[in-house]
């Protein structure tokens, strides 16, 4: 019943959801090219939050918990679990304190309106996963470009998004490459919960009624562990708080 409720309903969000995207790149390429790179953050912030009203549509609700333990005025690794594109749309409103940026990959680089200028003009590296000689430098830059400028990476050490919230091995390569070339940074463990299920039903319809939520760990800083025992760490902490 719930499937067949949402069929109108997403109909009406998906496009809304792309009206969005459509409006907002323009502005995106104005707010950049003539008032910088301020502007140009401003204005992503309020497209994930027009986003986030888009799921309102659908009963979502979101969240997040502890938002006050992450750490000022240092660089900011966000480790998450990866569930559903509200995820990094969650991330970039209730965290746009902290100016996070994107490993992401190369496909969404183009041809997505306002995704893909956002993604090659705003901070964050795209990697194709097919070749990681390509990737590695590219996490790199995205390394040294959070420890000058004091702001955050955000990296899903899945891969990919989990399906049923049921959380896949986590990848080391990616977050060793910032842990080394950001030797001031501070890991933040994130876990997110329920995501999954607003796509629960594949690409269409959405899920109903989701109830999202974000929740923020205590940071620790990179410095004060071995590679070994922080990726243990950090994806214990987020691991455990799944429900």
């Amino acid at each position: 019943m719930e499937k067949i409720i949402s069929y109108p309903i997403s109909l009406v969000a998906i496009v809304l959801f792309l009206l969005t995207l459509l409006v907002f790149h323009p502005v995106q390429w104005v707010c950049l090219t003539f008032f910088g790179y301020q502007a140009h953050k401003k204005c992503v912030d309020y497209l994930n939050f027009s986003l986030l009203k888009v799921g309102h549509l659908l009963g979502t609700s979101f969240s997040i918990q502890n938002r006050e333990l992450v750490p000022k005025g240092v660089p900011i690794i966000f480790v998450s679990n990866h569930q559903s594109l509200y995820d990094i749309i969650g991330i970039i409103w209730f965290l746009r304190a902290f100016h996070p940026k994107f490993v992401s990959k190369a496909e969404l680089g183009k041809g997505i309106p306002s995704v893909s200028y956002n993604l090659r003009h705003g901070g964050s590296v795209l990697i194709d996963r097919k070749e990681p000689k390509q990737a590695l430098p590219a996490i790199k830059s995205l390394a040294t470009y959070i420890e000058k400028h004091k702001r955050a990476a955000v990296i899903f050490p899945e891969g990919t998004r989990s399906k049923t919230g049921k959380p896949k091995e986590f990848a080391q390569n990616g977050l060793k490459i910032l842990c080394k070339f950001a030797p001031s940074a501070y890991i933040v463990p994130i876990t997110i919960n329920n995501s999954w299920k607003f796509v629960k039903f594949g690409g269409f319809p959405y899920g109903l009624g989701t109830k999202i939520s974000f929740t923020v760990h205590e940071a620790y800083p990179v410095a004060a562990l071995s590679f070994d025992k922080l990726i243990e760490k950090t994806e214990a902490t987020i691991v455990k708080a799944i429900q």
